[in-house]
């Protein structure tokens, strides 16, 4: 059997001409996949903008239904995060046939776990907007989950597909998915919220089936990329699919694990603030569901540049080049914290035209002012802390951002903002001052561990054992 890290000897160019061909090869990746980001959280963003007509009460309802059912929905996503690694270190060992065996691993956890984390989010519905919470708030709240919820194994097949074309550096068809999508959901939500073409005015409700369609929309998509790239060399997708296998399975999930909790532990870090401000007041929930879009439609773009660094790192350490994995790793950092840089300076600029967009309530553009700011204060951080997980998971290690991740938002930012939001009466501020501590903390030790780890002379998956000849 050869070492699934061949050690590659050939001439290599002046280290300027190396850079260069590097960052331009990074962009390759990270351009598309940032616009699939952008294109995922636009998508979020019309849902609310085009309920926001409907009044303050729908907005925080998709918002806090939202917050409720992303966190199970991403665990299930998470946990095929693994493919990252193991697809792109594949490939990078030209291991072709890999990749194909990965994927499938990869659709036989979707369709094991897809029905339990449906169970799981209908009693997330019902705990999380219960007592404390405006009734009518969460009476809309629970009737767009109950429907949102059966897009989820078209997003998680989405999710495994998307991480495979990746990992075989396929990135324009997920590009493509999510942009065509958006134009789905546009429709669908004009169509079924308002009641156009003899369809009758769901509200939030038309919102939520909007959403269901454009996820069948974009898995199907993928699903039809990932058979065009298997059949143009001549290995029919579904002729040779292969059964479970059990190795594969447990590698795949060990990886997966710690990433889909480390996803998880931060999206319901944001959605328990949600639940925290919807103890509030319908203005201070209507400021934070904007402000909360607003920060995460920045983080896209440090996110895409993440799953690009994964991609990159992995292709590096399978072609038996760790000091290349280590410059991906550095240049996607750095292209990371300049953007939120940039996005910091736009929200201490120009606050009240980006709130704008969601609504003209004087209540909300005043208080959304004050939250902005905060917003900007962590920008960099949010950043650098995307793009090292992303980095390290190229690497194989997802098991120490999940424990970091836990122990920022857990143990330290949202009981330090629950007491300054509630004990001290900062109010939504405090819950912002505590996700702002959170961010940092975590920023610095993830990337102190990047360093670390990209000095190490080899690393890798522990994916030896299923290397092919």
């Amino acid at each position: 059997m050869p070492s699934p890290h061949p050690v590659h000897t050939f001439e290599q160019p002046e280290p300027p001409a190396r850079l260069k061909a590097e960052l331009r090869a990074l962009l390759a990746l990270a351009i598309p996949v940032v616009l699939s980001e952008l294109g995922w959280m636009t998508m979020t963003i019309v849902d609310l903008v085009m309920v926001g007509r409907l009044g303050p009460d729908a907005i925080g309802a998709v918002g806090l239904g939202n917050a409720i059912y992303y966190a199970p929905s991403l665990f299930g996503i998470g946990l095929l995060l693994g493919l990252d690694t193991v697809v792109s270190q594949a490939w990078g060992a030209q291991r072709y046939d890999d990749c194909h065996r990965w994927l499938a691993q990869g659709m036989y956890i979707a369709a094991a776990f897809t029905p339990l984390l449906m169970i799981g989010m209908l009693g997330a519905t019902w705990v999380f907007t219960g007592h404390g919470v405006n009734a009518t708030v969460s009476g809309l709240a629970r009737s767009y989950v109950m429907l949102l919820n059966w897009g989820t194994l078209p997003l998680i097949v989405y999710g495994g597909f998307r991480r495979y074309l990746q990992g075989v550096g396929r990135v324009r068809p997920v590009a493509f998915a999510l942009i065509t999508a958006n134009l789905v959901n546009l429709a669908g939500n004009w169509v079924l919220i308002y009641g156009h073409c003899g369809f009758p005015a769901m509200g939030v409700r038309g919102s939520a089936l909007s959403t269901c369609a454009a996820r069948v929309y974009m898995a199907g998509v993928l699903v039809w990329a990932a058979w065009w790239h298997e059949s143009k060399r001549g290995h029919a997708l579904f002729e040779h699919w292969p059964g479970p296998d059990w190795g594969r399975l447990r590698e795949l999930l060990r990886l997966g694990l710690p990433a889909a909790l480390q996803l998880v532990l931060e999206v319901a870090a944001f959605g328990a603030a949600t639940v925290m401000a919807s103890h509030l007041n319908p203005i201070a929930l209507a400021t934070h569901e904007i402000v909360l879009s607003c920060a995460a439609y920045t983080y896209m773009v440090p996110l895409g540049i993440s799953a690009a660094a994964a991609v990159a790192v992995g292709h590096a350490i399978g072609s038996g080049a760790p000091k290349r994995a280590g410059r991906a790793g550095l240049l996607s950092l750095v292209l990371g914290a300049g953007f939120m840089a940039l996005m910091a300076v736009m929200f201490l600029v120009a606050p009240r035209p980006i709130l704008h967009i969601w609504t003209g309530d004087r209540e909300v553009l005043r208080l959304g002012t004050h939250i902005l700011a905060i917003v900007a204060a962590f920008q960099i951080f949010d950043g650098i802390q995307s793009v090292s997980t992303g980095a390290l998971r190229g690497l194989g290690e997802t098991r120490f951002p999940m424990l970091i991740n836990l122990g920022g938002y857990w143990v330290l930012g949202l009981p330090l903002g629950a007491l300054l939001c509630f004990r001290l009466k900062w109010g939504l501020s405090g819950i912002w001052a505590g996700l702002t501590l959170a961010l940092i903390t975590i920023a610095l030790v993830l990337c102190a561990r990047w360093m670390k780890d990209a000095r190490r002379p080899l690393v890798g998956t522990g994916s030896a054992p299923f290397a092919g000849p």
